[in-house]
């Protein structure tokens, strides 16, 4: 299997939270919520390893984003 967890942390680091949920699904058979559970410990591992890469802060990042 291709692991695509690259570019699923640009989606993260770009604040493209749709794209990597979707990736999670099709890539690893996440149902909603496990995406969502997966997605927020790849954000927190990304924003302890790079934060300088993120272009909006904790506060912003999911501001407008219901799931």
């Amino acid at each position: 299997m291709f692991d695509r967890w690259g570019e699923i942390n640009e989606h993260i680091v770009r604040h493209r939270i749709l794209p990597a949920i979707v990736i999670l699904r099709e890539e690893y058979g996440y149902n909603i919520p496990e995406a969502i559970d997966a997605f927020g410990v790849r954000y927190e591992l990304l924003r302890e390893a790079r934060p300088g890469d993120f272009t909006v802060s904790r506060e912003e990042y999911g501001r407008h984003f219901y799931s």
